[in-house]
């Protein structure tokens, strides 16, 4: 069946808004399938200014019509100057050996490998398990976008990114290679648990919880911005009496501040604005907290304020 001649007009202008263009399903802040996933970590690798996207859950004619009009049954779909490149997978292939690099006229990817150490509990531990499972096994590392990491057994990958440290191989592939650089993986048996430990220092520091009444004085101060997450029936309640932002727009003008600004997140009893602190620790912000108990306990500090 022809592509209807409409529906190829509004592919090709979509193809030539951006040189590159992902048509994917979701946005690449929130991809929406695994695959659609893998492409955007390469991509939000090799191009953090941005590039074009399209989210074909939100159209299902774009959704049908790209996999006629390229012949490729499947999404994700990257295109480069209006030509197919392909899935994930071919996404994923072409960056690790540098050829995406080479079309989007980037330097080809750093492939050294990553800064690690284990401490000698952890490296006694490893080698059971590697023992344990049979030959041809390595340790995988795996560390995303929001520098989570991960760690696995997995067959030998001679194409991958490898260490080797007191005869334990860490293998990884370029992306996650200096997000791991300064790793360190313990073996803990305390308080904390019993099991491995990672210890990722590139990772931004955790959200820090802050009680109302210091919100307060550091807002009033300038030298903190409140952001209260709940929708606006719930802020005709109970509101703080300092300045705030909301997300009733959404929460790109937020995400788009400079990473080192100070943000506090605030909420009816502090469980969403953890959530909403989780998700800007996550984009990178340095200095994230979240307002202990909510503008429920703000209203123990503050009589004017009315519990609901």
């Amino acid at each position: 069946m022809s592509l209807d001649p409409a529906l190829r007009s509004r592919i090709e202008s979509l193809l030539q808004s951006n040189r590159v263009v992902l048509f994917m399903k979701g946005s690449p802040d929130a991809p929406q399938c695994g695959f659609s996933a893998k492409a955007v970590g390469v991509l939000n690798t090799l191009l953090p200014a941005g590039y074009g996207h399209v989210d074909v859950l939100a159209d299902a004619q774009i959704r049908e019509g790209i996999k006629q009009y390229g012949e490729w049954p499947t999404i994700p779909q990257l295109y480069i100057d209006g030509q197919l490149v392909g899935g994930s997978d071919i996404v994923v292939q072409m960056a690790g050996s540098g050829e995406l690099h080479g079309v989007l006229g980037l330097p080809a990817p750093d492939r050294s490998p990553p800064k690690l150490s284990i401490t000698p509990a952890a490296v006694q531990m490893l080698r059971g398990a590697i023992a344990n499972a049979g030959d041809g096994y390595a340790v995988q590392l795996d560390i995303d976008a929001r520098h989570n990491a991960k760690l696995q057994l997995a067959p030998v990958d001679a194409d991958a990114v490898a260490v080797e440290v007191d005869g334990v191989r860490v293998q990884t592939d370029w992306l996650n290679a200096r997000r791991a650089d300064g790793v360190s993986i313990d073996w803990v048996d305390d308080e904390r648990g019993r099991g491995l430990m990672i210890h990722n220092p590139n990772a931004p520091p955790a959200v820090q919880a802050i009680a109302p009444a210091d919100a307060d004085a550091r807002v009033r101060a300038g030298t903190l911005r409140l952001v209260d997450v709940r929708p606006a029936d719930e802020r005709a309640l109970a509101s703080a009496p300092v300045a705030f932002d909301t997300v009733d727009q959404g929460v790109e003008a937020l995400e788009a501040l400079p990473k080192d600004t100070p943000l506090a997140f605030l909420c009816h009893h502090g469980g969403r604005s953890q959530q909403a602190a989780e998700h800007f620790r996550g984009l990178g912000f340095s200095e994230v907290y979240n307002v202990v108990g909510g503008i429920d306990v703000w209203a123990d500090f503050d009589a004017g304020i009315p519990k609901y």
